[in-house]
């Protein structure tokens, strides 16, 4: 690992500043980021931590939405009484990331910002047609993942908060690698404001994607039978020692029988 200089702001405006130095990056929980530095596929000239930066870990109940704060962990999420109310889904999806230790350090402005193809927060965004706030804009999730690890942020611009419109009703079914937790394939099932929408990660190589044919049988008849009959093409699919493509595919099926059936 190359040498950096750390920043500690205690404002917002104080890690802008930091990131304006060439070679900076943020670090949240820092899950995605450290393990890179240490096999030498990045090296910044300076971290700057947003764990002083006041506001960055709150949640807020917006009556038609839920807005949580970029340095929140998986475990906040898991836990608050306001996610567990008006989106259980999406409390019962973080509390299913990575071990104990992960959820108590790993933030979701990290997960979305790294955009990590077996990442689950990225279905979720997708699945509940969420906006990532950063320092600077609003960005809807259907233009916020770009493919695998790509995303339209700027390299001084911060993630602040991710929006979370309120579905009628939502639920996640993930096949977990057993060693990560990982998603094989993961299946965020939403009825929401923007209609049905399903949102697979863990399956693509160009990470989190929408299956249209599925939200049509649902927007018809919202069953687990509605989806049963409908494959995904391989094509894209990863392969690696996990699973095969093929078999990603038929998981994606799979897990979107059960997102559907776990909705109620």
């Amino acid at each position: 690992m190359n040498d950096f200089t750390y920043h500690a702001p205690t404002t917002l405006n104080e890690a802008l500043a930091a990131l304006g130095a060439e070679g900076a990056k943020v670090i949240a929980g820092g899950h995605s980021l450290l393990p890179v530095m240490k096999l030498n596929l990045a090296a910044p000239t300076d971290l700057v931590s947003l764990a002083g930066v006041p506001g960055l870990a709150d949640i807020a109940d917006g009556g038609d939405s839920v807005t949580v704060g970029a340095m929140c962990v998986h475990a906040q999420v898991a836990g608050s009484a306001i996610v567990r109310a008006r989106i259980p889904a999406l409390a019962a999806m973080a509390d299913g990331i990575g071990d104990a230790q992960v959820r108590n350090a790993g933030t979701i402005g990290g997960s979305v910002a790294h955009n990590d193809p077996a990442a689950d927060y990225p279905a979720a965004c997708v699945a509940l047609g969420a906006a990532i706030l950063t320092d600077r804009r609003e960005i809807h999730a259907d233009d916020f993942f770009q493919g695998m690890f790509m995303t339209p942020l700027e390299d001084d611009e911060v993630i602040t908060a991710v929006r979370f419109p309120v579905p009628e009703r939502a639920a996640y079914a993930k096949f977990a690698n057993p060693a990560s937790k990982y998603a094989v394939a993961g299946v965020m099932v939403a009825d929401g404001p923007a209609g049905v929408r399903v949102a697979v990660t863990g399956a693509s190589g160009d990470g989190v994607f929408r299956v249209g044919e599925m939200e049509a049988a649902l927007g018809d008849s919202f069953s687990a039978d509605a989806v049963a009959g409908i494959a995904v093409s391989a094509d894209g699919m990863l392969s690696d020692t996990a699973a095969g493509a093929d078999y990603r595919a038929h998981l994606v099926t799979v897990m979107a029988k059960r997102a559907v059936a776990a909705c109620g």
